[in-house]
């Protein structure tokens, strides 16, 4: 081989490919441009080194394939993330102290905004303007839900999106209603994108260097690549500007919405997004939302939830979901679909199933997965749709004594099939890992920690939440790395180490595969590495 461009050397590396190294011990990664051109011990790598290579040694350091977010937010999550974080406020008192803090710092006139509320910390008899508008006075304001999927809007803020005339437009249930009006609440795509064009956005200036310096945050917790699963608005103009200001710190996937307002003129709108791209990003799948979310009652269950709600996809035609299936996969585009009740991950299923006797190459992924029963498990592998999960919603927002908003509107052995991670493992399907920033924190380490724990990795006595779908250290490693990019279609290129893929590495201080949970969160990623570049390097790295 001809001497590579730089050689990376570590205590161990672990290249993740499927069968395993052929040799004994490995150490080094050998780069040319932005490929890997080997894989070896510290003795094979000084055959790689000539006079131009440059050689970096992470002494200690433990290397794997560069992290892949298989699920996230991060252009639309700087809009979902306008204003003050409510997300530590755990009931009335902390969230009316929070509420009141938001409009104290804002303008007047302005747009009061709060995001990450909890259910649960709304006073009885639940979210309702008039208790907002107590707060804010008569000021446009919203309140973003933890989940994204709803918010609570002020008295002003509806009159000036004139929500009350889009009751009927958006479905029933998506703008709520008592007996006095409008309740303030808005929920799921629809009912959001209408408020969030009478709020004034941010320049795309000010969008990019926020972007910017999100990816730079999140190349230091390890990602290499990041999943998004959205491109509303200007996310491209967002996109573009951003790498104007130079490389992107990490690469970006991102894969638009497709709702069921849009015609066959609409989804080859989508295809035509499919060939955008820029150096570090590009324009990979649809996005499509079967249903909601259990804690708003829009999620699609098998049966209604105990307040008689989850029970309706948000694809009013069935048939029209499989057709769009069916003409993005004839065109070579693999597509995502939300999914959290049953009965919606069983239509996801069925129709995906339905693909493969028309000779389907792709992969198609089900997102968040977070209810299904024992006869739906075995057929992920058998239809050869990948699960993509997010464990850390379930250790976060769900309490293994059942008290929490979600577990409290199930039936109890609905509430049992929770995030099954391990069943799915066990059986043989794809279970890509991802964090759904901003919904939990983008951090991998905290994901995959909080995976094989089923707790917050950080809170040893906390009781867990179906302590049997643990996962363990290697494939929780393996959600980030391999299954993250198998559910992409892109199994040659990212999540391991070999002759060929792309120079995606991450560093970490001591091996993932070795430490305890607990000791994983705090374990400092030394370097990240994009293309063979370095993205992060810790501050004690020293060369």
């Amino acid at each position: 081989m001809r001497y590579a461009d730089q050689v990376v050397l570590a205590r161990r590396v672990h290249p993740m490919t499927a069968d395993g190294p052929s040799y004994e011990v490995v150490e080094a990664v050998a780069i040319r441009g932005d490929r890997i051109t080997a894989v070896g011990s510290r003795a094979e790598a000084r055959g790689w080194i000539g006079p131009d290579t440059v050689v970096t040694d992470h002494g200690s350091g433990v290397i794997t394939p560069g992290l892949v977010d298989a699920h996230s937010h991060p252009i639309l999550g700087l809009r979902m993330t306008a204003g003050h974080d409510l997300s530590g406020a755990s009931s009335p008192a902390e969230l009316q102290a929070g509420l009141a803090a938001a409009a104290e710092a804002t303008a007047p006139g302005a747009w009061v905004q709060a995001w990450g509320l909890k259910p649960d910390a709304w006073p009885a008899p639940g979210p309702h303007r008039a208790w907002l508008d107590a707060i804010v006075g008569d000021r446009p304001a919203i309140v973003r839900f933890f989940d994204g999927h709803a918010v609570v809007a002020s008295t002003r803020a509806l009159e000036l999106a004139a929500t009350a005339d889009l009751v009927d437009v958006l479905g029933p249930g998506l703008v709520g209603r008592d007996a006095q009006g409008l309740t303030g609440v808005v929920r799921e795509p629809a009912g959001l994108a209408h408020l969030d064009e009478a709020i004034p956005q941010p320049s795309v200036h000010d969008e990019a260097a926020r972007l910017h310096d999100l990816l730079a945050a999140m190349a230091a917790t390890g990602l290499t690549t990041v999943h998004a699963l959205d491109l509303e608005g200007d996310a491209l103009a967002v996109l573009e500007a951003a790498e104007a200001r130079g490389p992107l710190p990490l690469r970006l996937l991102l894969s638009p919405w497709c709702g069921p307002e849009l015609d066959e003129d609409g989804w080859r709108e989508l295809l035509a997004l499919q060939q955008r791209s820029g150096e570090r990003w590009a324009v990979r799948g649809v996005k499509i939302f079967l249903d909601g979310t259990i804690d708003h009652g829009t999620a699609w269950l098998s049966r209604p939830d105990r307040w008689g709600q989850s029970d309706v996809s948000l694809w009013p035609d069935r048939d029209r979901y499989a057709a769009a299936l069916a003409f993005f996969d004839r065109h070579g585009v693999a597509t995502a679909t939300h999914a959290i009740g049953d009965a919606a991950v069983g239509r996801a299923l069925d129709v995906i199933g339905g693909l493969r006797p028309a000779g389907s190459t792709l992969v198609h992924r089900i997102e968040h997965i977070e209810t299904a029963p024992d006869h739906l498990l075995p057929r992920f592998a058998e239809v050869g749709a990948a699960a993509c999960m997010q464990p850390t919603h379930c250790t976060r927002y769900v309490t293994a004594d059942g008290s929490d908003n979600w577990s409290a509107r199930l039936p109890e052995h609905q509430a049992r099939q929770a995030w099954r991670t391990r069943d799915l493992r066990d059986l043989g399907a794809v279970v890509a890992l991802g964090s759904d920033w901003p919904i939990a924190h983008y951090d991998p380490r905290q994901v995959m920690a909080d995976a094989q724990e089923r707790r917050p990795a950080e809170l040893p006595d906390a009781a867990p939440v179906g302590p049997e779908q643990r996962l363990t250290a290697r494939m929780v490693l393996e959600g980030y790395t391999t299954h993250a990019a198998a559910a992409d279609g892109l199994s040659a290129e990212l999540g391991v180490l070999a002759p060929g893929a792309r120079a995606d590495l991450t560093v970490f201080a001591d091996d993932p595969l070795e430490l305890a949970p607990s000791a994983l969160l705090t374990c400092p990623v030394l370097a990240t590495y994009v293309g063979g570049e370095p993205a992060h390097r810790h501050t004690d790295l020293h060369r």
